[in-house]
């Protein structure tokens, strides 16, 4: 019975990880069509966060109902986590698709989980299996060839630049998410981080740090065959903040405890299908053959990368950000 009951929890963690990773990665399309619309990526980041940071409010303070000490017993955690983890990186990734195709921008970004094996090698002296650098070398060929470099084909220096640096937002989320000696339930850092991130988005637009540019008419997509399907601008700020950000944390949260923070990890890799897919079915995005070849290498070694862990046995945070 308790076999059968186990098989029944990972088979539904299974399929809401799934939906995190799905919502998480259809927030790159959204975001270019507000962008081509005339919105600077620092405006659609800034409605993102604060739709999403309002919608898991209620559930962040009753989470930390009698638990205030927790909050701020973590305050350097909460306030690295916001600025890091949620701002850079979605600004970050934002700031790639203006100037790139989705699909690549997040496949570059989902190197993360190679960065946290440097980062451990060179912080804690955990040295990487032979696994992992076997992966590593396979995702960096993999790199090549998405972006084109043997072709001889034009990068966007600046796109790459943006990528890397959503990249780093992605390591730092994995490291700070990996933490359990804080006490601090999942729910909280995520809705805690975003209000932070939120208010710090838009203090520095108010400031003139972040240029910030809102249009109030119809956003273009294309919605598969269909080309130019237009839609209110609320639309597309509403499916960001609603489906892609504060629903795919609360998804993302689930599955990771009903699946374990290692086997998560694993599905959430389904987020650069998805972004390509989203990219596809929205804007017409379609890498070359060549550049499919290198995602599924960038994949693999990823996926080698983590199969060179050691096995730990957690519970815990989620691993998923877009």
């Amino acid at each position: 019975m308790g076999h059968v009951a186990h098989d029944t929890r990972v088979g539904a963690g299974l399929l809401v990880a799934l939906g995190a990773a799905f919502s998480f990665g259809m927030s790159g399309a959204w975001a270019r069509g507000l962008i081509d619309a005339g919105w600077t990526p620092g405006a659609a980041v800034t409605a993102r966060v604060w739709v999403a940071a309002l919608v898991l409010l209620v559930p962040t303070i009753l989470a930390l109902r009698g638990r205030w000490s927790v909050l701020r017993r973590n305050a350097g955690m909460v306030i690295g986590y916001g600025l890091l983890a949620v701002t850079a990186t979605q600004l970050f990734y934002f700031q790639a698709v203006a100037v790139m195709d989705v699909g690549i921008a997040l496949l570059v970004e989902y190197t993360a989980p190679i960065a946290v094996v440097l980062w451990l090698w060179l912080r804690r002296g955990e040295k990487p299996t032979r696994r992992s650098i076997l992966g590593a070398v396979i995702a960096f060929a993999g790199l090549v060839l998405m972006l084109d470099i043997l072709t001889g084909a034009r990068v966007d220096a600046a796109g790459i630049l943006w990528s890397l640096g959503a990249m780093v937002g992605a390591a730092t989320y994995f490291v700070l998410s990996a933490r359990e000696d804080t006490g601090m339930p999942p729910i909280v850092l995520a809705g805690s981080g975003l209000l932070l991130g939120a208010i710090g988005l838009t203090v520095a637009g108010l400031t003139g740090i972040l240029p910030m540019a809102f249009t109030f008419g119809e956003v273009s997509y294309r919605f598969g065959p269909i080309p130019h399907v237009t839609v209110p601008w609320f639309v597309p700020v509403l499916a960001i903040g609603l489906l892609a950000t504060a629903l795919a944390y609360v998804l993302g949260i689930a599955s990771t405890r009903m699946l374990g923070s290692r086997l998560a990890s694993f599905v959430a890799l389904a987020e650069v299908v998805a972004a390509l897919l989203f990219g596809w079915m929205l804007l017409g995005q379609l890498p070359e053959p060549l550049q499919l070849l290198g995602a599924a290498l960038v994949l693999a070694g990823v996926v080698v990368v983590k199969l060179g862990e050691p096995a730990v046995a957690e519970e815990g945070e989620p691993l998923l950000v877009g």
